[in-house]
């Protein structure tokens, strides 16, 4: 007799079939593959025009970066994804890997901008696509997590002033929403400064969008610090630490660790926030989309298969960002159980 769980599995496997079919008819099937425009108008309706992205993929990657220095942005976006796969290995999670880590975005920065070692330089307004999502979601979380921990430390401080500070700082920046603290990075901060004082807009979009992120960390961070029993501060003091040190290497390290799950959801959204950065005209991979299809009124049309592309890269990033934090979490959590009590 067919139990009630194989029913049940039985009964989504079909439907899934149902509604799915379609799709992959669509999608794969009767899908155009080449970059054939008159077959693409044929088949609207019928199936997908992959064609836009074989006609359009330099635009959708690179954005209006120059066409004969593309090299370098593609170098750079496989320097920056080839440390991601560093970090994800376990042989290089450790604090000595840092500065390689830290050398390689200088790097990468470097092969972008230019103006070193005979390379054109480019100036920051021209990157886009794929790079600049990367270089802009990296840099935002390296900034916003040091100062997450402050925010996080200082919030339970028993210092009332800082304490204040620190929750005034997190209730505020929380209670906006990032595209206002976008325009006013982009428009209304530079007014304030001479004209010579004036950064770049890519640094202070990207300080905006750290200084956004820290305040979700930082309540993060602090979830963690209270999943930390007390007694561990007292001990880590009862031994000879001063405070800064019980914190750094006692308490922080097991609450990051509980925090885990939560921390890598909040860098998932920094990435996909980094999208927003397109209404301050810095052109990433959906502000590459509308630059590659909106002035080229044949192929205009077939923007779902644009949005479907980029969603797919954005997917993949996302689920290698979740698989890699996953294995550390299981890592850490097999460590702490082997550990003598």
């Amino acid at each position: 007799m067919m139990r009630w769980p194989a029913i049940s599995t039985l009964f989504w496997a079909v439907l899934a079939g149902v509604l799915l079919w379609p799709v992959f008819n669509w999608g794969v099937l009767h899908a155009i593959w080449g970059a054939d425009l008159e077959a693409c108008r044929a088949a609207r309706g019928v199936g997908a025009c992959w064609g836009v992205i074989a006609e359009k993929h330099r635009l959708l990657l690179f954005g209006r970066y120059p066409f004969a220095e593309q090299w370098r942005a593609l170098l750079a976006t496989l320097l920056i994804l080839s440390l991601f796969g560093l970090a994800a290995w376990r042989r290089y999670q450790q604090p000595r890997f840092i500065g390689v880590g830290l050398v390689g975005i200088l790097l990468a920065v470097g092969l972008m901008h230019g103006g070193v070692f005979g390379l054109a330089s480019v100036p920051t307004k021209l990157w886009g696509g794929l790079p600049l999502t990367l270089l802009v979601s990296l840099g935002g979380t390296l900034l916003a997590f040091p100062l997450a921990i402050l925010l996080a430390v200082g919030r339970r401080s028993r210092l009332p002033l800082v304490r204040s500070l620190c929750a005034a700082y997190i209730e505020l920046i929380r209670g906006v929403p990032l595209i206002s603290l976008l325009f006013m990075a982009a428009f209304l901060f530079p007014l304030m400064l001479p004209a010579h004082w004036r950064p770049d807009i890519l640094p202070r979009v990207i300080v905006t969008i750290a200084a956004f992120a820290a305040a979700y960390l930082a309540e993060v961070i602090r979830g963690g610090l209270q999943a930390v029993p007390p007694g561990q501060l007292a001990a880590a003091q009862a031994l000879g630490m001063r405070t800064w040190q019980a914190l750094a290497f006692v308490v922080l390290p097991q609450a990051l660790r509980a925090a885990l799950p939560a921390l890598v959801n909040s860098f998932v959204g920094i990435f996909k926030d980094s999208s927003l950065i397109s209404i301050v005209s810095l052109h990433e991979l959906t502000g590459a989309l509308s630059l590659s299809l909106g002035g080229d009124a044949d192929w205009r049309s077939f923007y779902l298969e644009g949005y479907l592309f980029i969603a797919f890269i954005y997917w993949i990033c996302c689920f290698s960002l979740s698989r890699a934090a996953r294995r550390l979490e299981q890592r850490l959590g097999s460590s702490r159980s082997t550990a003598p009590a």
